[in-house]
């Protein structure tokens, strides 16, 4: 592994199992309330994980070059340039489809409008790509481990690598014998480089953490990074994470790491990182809480929420008697984030669990999330910044209805169930919080895996209707009867596309009535089977929906596509293709490393 590790790993997995004040029909929680508490030295750390967890009795040992640490109670603390003026001087270019305005996600595609930079593998590519007469590439990074997203600000890109150590465990069963492990473990990257000379990025800063990125969000001039890291004790030590900053390798001493004493999971070091992309000198800043094992979060311009499955006791109240019952459930911690400042604000619960960062949403001062419970009952939740409930919406669907898709818009959440091919589409009124209500609900064949806004009345759906890709428009400005107003299935033996699990391979702009997606299907050619991959490319308005404007095939599977003025670029592991917007005539392609 490289010295230089840029970013932010802020593994906020932070606040993994506490038992937060919930108050549904026919249930009282059983007591709650634990703020957010600092160990004050190695030994409190171990005992209090003693008290409350199995021992696993290894020593662990992390090799970073050609160094070793030992995690032991001795080293807590160590531990060219321009545009053909033929197209204008400042093209508009598509942005990543994220879920909040303002707040960037990662991914393995990105642009700036004149720029493409490009992931595959452990290699990241850039290329001169507008004017695409000009098209070229300008250089490369490869790293050793695998890259999984980048950012770019202005002159700066972040990037994300994951790769393993090896580490030897050594579990002591007696005084004398000691048997050794050798065991791989997480290591995450986060490297700045400077490419305001794009033919040669610079190094910057790196940052690595021990464990595995959960998720990262850039704001502003700042990069967010949550890590996960399982931890490991013993009779007499304790792991602890580790943290590099441009070469210099140190551990996170156990006053730095805070805990939820009223919670039942302390298996997990949910770090949280926050990286200047601008400001070179400023180091990063990093806050460690033992936690669950955090699994999804969802970020607005001023918090990060954090979730994981736990369970949680409540007394559930009949006429004759108070009976204990164990529940699973969702833990919610609230991470305050203002530029360099990272604070745990709030905790919360609430039933069932959550299906994506979709299921959840921040909207004028309250926090909305929709759940599955066992015997797939579909809830919704509304919660303000202190994480209570103030109002639910619970088993409004029949059991036999499973969840699919979720997606809060303003004061609506529109979400869609499935069943026996059937899929209920709802629209669910958030306005009162105290208590949402269905407003009115619609019956289509098939399933909805992602939703997506066109307007405020208006909804797109991608999913499937049997073995092919359905997408649906869906007209909502009467409430009470959503209707699909227009439909197109691609047809095949069978087709897929990557949108039913990435929302950032979907492509659409309202102002170029563009809307492009990846598709592999299985034809008929010759009377056999083949495969044919590509992106399919709709002319889409309100008036006549969806309208094929053409195909853009390729020999691989299609990872992005996106635009730079009246050019759209679909980019496979192996190649990028330049096609008219107008036309879809081809103007370019070229053949990536």
């Amino acid at each position: 592994m490289k010295n230089s590790f840029l970013f932010v790993v802020l593994t906020l997995g932070l606040v993994s199992c506490l038992i937060i004040p919930l108050y549904f029909e026919g249930y009282v929680p059983i007591d709650d309330g634990t703020p957010l508490k600092r160990f004050y030295s190695y030994e409190h750390l171990r005992s209090f994980l003693i008290e409350k967890t199995q021992p696993y009795r290894y020593y662990q040992y992390y090799s970073w070059g050609s160094s070793r640490y030992l995690l032991m109670p001795t080293t807590s603390t160590q531990n060219k340039e321009m545009l053909a003026e033929a197209y204008g001087s400042s093209p508009d270019y598509s942005k990543t489809n994220i879920q909040v305005e303002g707040v960037d996600e990662a991914d393995i595609v990105k642009t700036d409008g004149e720029y493409i930079y490009i992931v595959s593998g452990r290699n990241i590519t850039i290329l001169k790509a507008y004017p695409p007469e000009e098209a070229e590439i300008l250089s490369q990074i490869t790293l050793n481990g695998t890259v999984s997203g980048l950012f770019i600000n202005e002159n700066k890109m972040v990037v994300f690598e994951s790769t393993y150590n090896d580490c030897i465990y050594y579990e002591t069963f007696d005084f004398f014998s000691v048997y050794p492990y050798s065991i791989t473990s997480d290591v995450s990257c986060i490297r700045l480089y400077d490419i305001s000379n794009r033919c040669n990025p610079v190094s910057r800063t790196n940052v690595t953490i021990s464990g595995r990125h959960l998720g990262s969000r850039m704001i502003g001039d700042y990069v967010y990074a949550v890590i996960n890291e399982h931890v490991y004790v013993g009779q007499s030590w304790v792991s602890l994470p580790i943290i590099s900053y441009n070469g210099k390798v140190q551990g996170i001493d156990a006053t730095q790491i805070y805990y939820l004493d009223g919670s039942s999971s302390f298996d997990i070091y949910t770090t949280i990182i926050a990286i200047n992309t601008q400001d070179d000198t400023e180091e990063p800043i990093h806050k460690t809480i033992l936690l669950g094992s955090s699994s999804i979060m969802y970020v607005s311009t001023n918090n990060i929420y954090i979730t994981f499955q736990e369970s949680y006791e409540v007394i559930k109240q009949t006429a004759t008697a108070s009976i204990r019952q164990s529940l699973w459930g969702t833990a919610i911690h609230r991470i305050s984030i203002n530029r360099s400042e990272i604070e745990h604000v709030a905790s919360g619960f609430v039933p069932g669990t959550v299906l994506n960062q979709f299921s959840m949403d921040e909207y004028n001062g309250y926090f909305r999330i929709a759940t599955i419970t066992s015997g797939s009952q579909n809830n919704v939740y509304v919660l303000d910044m202190d994480l209570n409930i103030t109002g639910r919406l619970e088993n409004f669907a029949p059991p036999s209805e499973v969840m699919d898709s979720a997606r809060f818009i303003g004061n609506r959440c529109y979400l869609t169930t499935s069943v026996r091919r059937r899929d209920p589409f709802f629209v669910i009124d958030l306005e009162n919080v105290a208590a949402p209500e269905v407003l009115g609900y619609l019956k289509i064949p098939g399933f909805t895996s992602y939703l997506h806004p066109y307007d405020e009345n208006h909804v797109i759906g991608v999913g499937k209707d049997g073995n092919v890709v359905k997408i649906s428009l869906f007209d909502v400005s009467n409430v009470s009867k959503p209707i699909e107003i227009d439909k197109y299935t691609i047809s095949g033996i069978w087709s897929d596309t990557p949108v039913l699990r990435e929302h950032k391979a979907f492509l659409f702009s309202k102002i170029k009535n563009l809307l492009a997606f990846p598709v592999s299907m299985s034809v008929y050619s010759w009377d056999a089977p083949s495969l044919w991959q590509g992106v399919y490319v709709f002319n889409m308005t309100l008036p006549e929906g969806f309208v094929l404007r053409g195909k853009i095939t390729h020999s691989e599977e299609v990872k992005r596509s996106l635009y730079i003025d009246n050019v759209l670029y679909t980019i496979s592991s192996k190649k990028i293709k330049m096609n008219s917007l107008e036309d879809l005539a081809k103007i370019n392609e070229i053949e990536l490393p």
